[in-house]
């Protein structure tokens, strides 16, 4: 555990606000699409067995399931003490020690923490199809669901990799026979499964939410992920790119004696969510603009769920805006450069591994709503910050 005077003293110093150091996770397997401003020296810094890294993690308080060979604080969120040390501690040692005083009551009594973190995922081919396990399925093998959302930030796709495409379920045809009898030839050679399902063009600004139990092989494009605290899920398509998935990776989530079970492997599938005829009526998320004036536009780009919620800040070169937020959260800059109350914030533009930022922070539930002042230094550049929430935010857009 951290010191806690440690830890009151840089969050006092911080003005209430925790600046964090960048969290590389990789994964092995897939292609790195080499967007995340990590030095291009720098995708193996786990080693080859570990695959080159291609996601970065926000405001992490759960660990990567990630193999044997991942560290206990692999995926975790560190905060920075200061510049000139490299002493840090994890965000949720701080959030045991503080609690309340950085993520506010209701979050503390009904979750004992911080319960979402964010991602930035960056694969230059198209992942497998997959589904995330349902709250009553992840508890059987002691984890929780995982409710996800999208959305594609302009400032990091100066490349679409390979397929500038989301699969989403499956054809409202489709019967749960035919996705059975795919899942028994798993390893009889290519099942092609996406062949059942249906896809959309990725349109760069915009997002999805994807709940627990629906299917979907996301785009190689780089995405923005507001989540549930869980890294749990279940690959039904076993050949991606010529890579081959082995079965493994469509049983692992499962109990033991359910592993041979066709029928409990296809009850991981919402099945009526998977094949809503009207499917992007209700999962497209458009950004709804919250706030504008010649200063600044804040927009929602993750909204109508019960888990988390997302803003996308722009503020106009050389203006400042005072933005009040009625929850904790964590933001990471995107564009340019400029203050964050008494902070330096910028985006990254070449990291090296294991090197500090100034890009990434978390902000507590008392500061968010005293609001915090951001000023854009620049003459000509926008400076644009992304900010995800817990469940908790009363602001947040429901659907109509």
């Amino acid at each position: 555990m951290a010191n806690k005077s440690l830890v009151e003293n840089v969050f006092e110093k911080g003005g209430g606000i925790f600046r964090l150091h960048p969290v590389f996770v990789p994964r092995p397997f897939g292609k790195a699409g080499g967007r995340l401003k990590l030095h291009p020296n720098d995708y193996y810094a786990y080693g080859l067995e570990r695959g080159s890294i291609k996601e970065r993690w926000f405001s992490s308080t759960i660990p990567a399931q990630n193999g044997p060979l991942a560290a206990a604080d692999e995926g975790l969120s560190y905060v920075n003490v200061d510049y000139s040390t490299d002493e840090k501690f994890t965000l949720k040692e701080a959030i045991d020690i503080l609690g309340k005083e950085i993520v506010g009551e209701e979050l503390i009594k009904k979750y004992s923490g911080w319960p979402m973190y964010s991602k930035f995922f960056d694969f230059f081919n198209p992942l497998f199809h997959h589904v995330h396990l349902m709250f009553e399925h992840a508890a059987k093998v002691g984890k929780l669901g995982k409710p996800e959302s999208y959305y594609f930030p302009p400032q990091y796709n100066n490349h679409f990799g390979e397929c500038n495409a989301t699969y989403f379920g499956f054809d409202p045809s489709t019967k749960p026979e035919d996705v059975k009898q795919r899942l028994r030839d798993y390893n009889k050679g290519d099942t092609r499964i996406t062949e059942l399902s249906r896809a959309y063009r990725v349109t760069l600004g915009t997002g999805w939410y994807t709940p627990a139990g629906v299917i979907h092989a996301p785009a190689s494009v780089l995405t923005y992920e507001p989540q549930w605290n869980s890294d749990v899920n279940s690959v039904q398509e076993n050949v991606v790119s010529g890579e081959i998935y082995p079965r493994h990776f469509l049983v692992d989530e499962c109990p033991p004696d359910k592993k041979d079970d066709i029928d409990y492997i296809f009850s991981l599938l919402d099945w009526e969510k998977n094949i809503d005829p009207d499917y992007k009526k209700h999962y497209f998320r458009p950004p709804v603009v919250h706030a504008k004036d010649k200063a600044h536009e804040e927009k929602w780009v993750s909204y109508a769920n019960d888990y988390f919620s997302a803003k996308e800040l722009t503020v106009n070169p050389g203006e400042s805006v005072t933005v009040k937020d009625g929850a904790a959260y964590g933001l990471i800059c995107t564009q340019g450069r400029g203050t964050l109350n008494k902070w330096t914030i910028e985006a990254a533009t070449l990291l090296r591994f294991g090197q500090q930022s100034t890009d990434e922070f978390f902000v507590s539930e008392n500061t968010a709503k005293q609001g915090v002042t951001v000023h854009n230094v620049s003459p000509v550049e926008p400076l644009v910050i992304l900010k995800h929430f817990g469940p908790n935010h009363p602001d947040s857009p429901k659907m109509s």
